[in-house]
């Protein structure tokens, strides 16, 4: 006599049904091997060289893409303090450009009073060199000749350096077809006896050019007889100019005009 399902409470369980009773783990291990067999087979067939390919594709995506993102995760704690750090060098960084603007306008106010409008000389004694500035404008350059730095000395201890002085100067005096009144030293370089200071023999006429202008002390701005020394230290201390050049300058400054030699 068969018996019914239903008085003894068990449910029927199809025939192809496995139930949880029925789960054998060896067989389960066994599959999951299966699976790494056939996957080791199928790796063994991709050839080498896709092997190699597709290995530098993920080294490649490695350092690309998971080191930025991992040093982004490390570093995030860290973004205020880095953020504070730029803005000290913003800060540092701005007095310093407001410290480089003030030197630069400290320098233009300077460069102002000593280049105002009206014209003025430059001397440049190491290359014998000037410049005419007219409205802060280069009118005119060329060759000049300044002092020599000889030494000359006498026997009874007197003794001259030929030098042009350096420094700010303004023309004193403007002078037309100038005089010389040889000094000193000019009768003891030559070897003669040296005259009385009223002595006519003091005085040379033609040897400075048609234009001579003082810097007082003795020292004038002026032609010259000797034009193939221009450019050359050979004076006693004055500076020589060719006639054009000493012709333009005497026309262009005045009296009070600021000569710069350096």
């Amino acid at each position: 006599m068969e018996k019914d399902p239903l008085l003894n409470n068990e449910s029927p369980v199809p025939e192809n049904q496995e139930t949880d009773n029925d789960y054998d783990p060896v067989n389960a291990l066994s599959d999951k091997t299966s699976a790494c067999k056939r996957l080791t087979i199928l790796l063994i067939k991709i050839p080498p060289a896709v092997r190699k390919i597709s290995f530098y594709i993920l080294l490649f995506s490695f350092f690309i893409w998971v080191i930025p993102a991992l040093q982004e995760i490390s570093t995030g704690d860290n973004s205020d303090a880095i953020v504070s750090g730029d803005l000290d060098d913003e800060q540092e960084y701005s007095r310093y450009i407001a410290s480089i603007k003030r030197d630069i306008q400290s320098l233009t106010n300077r460069y102002n009073r000593y280049t105002s409008g009206q014209s003025y000389l430059v001397i440049n004694t190491t290359d014998n060199l000037f410049y005419l500035y007219r409205n802060r404008k280069l009118v005119r350059e060329g060759h000049c000749s300044s002092g020599s730095y000889t030494l000359l000395m006498t026997e009874e201890g007197r003794s001259w350096i030929f030098k042009t002085p350096k420094g700010k100067f303004r023309i004193q005096g403007k002078i037309i077809n100038p005089v010389w009144t040889k000094p000193d030293w000019a009768f003891v370089e030559e070897g003669l006896p040296v005259p009385s200071y009223n002595h006519p023999s003091r005085y040379e006429y033609g040897v400075l050019g048609e234009y001579a202008m003082s810097l007082g002390d003795g020292y004038l701005i002026h032609g010259t007889l000797y034009k193939r020394f221009l450019g050359m230290p050979v004076t006693h201390g004055c500076v020589r100019l060719n006639d054009e050049d000493l012709e333009a300058v005497f026309n262009t400054l005045s009296i009070g005009s600021l000569v710069y030699i350096f």
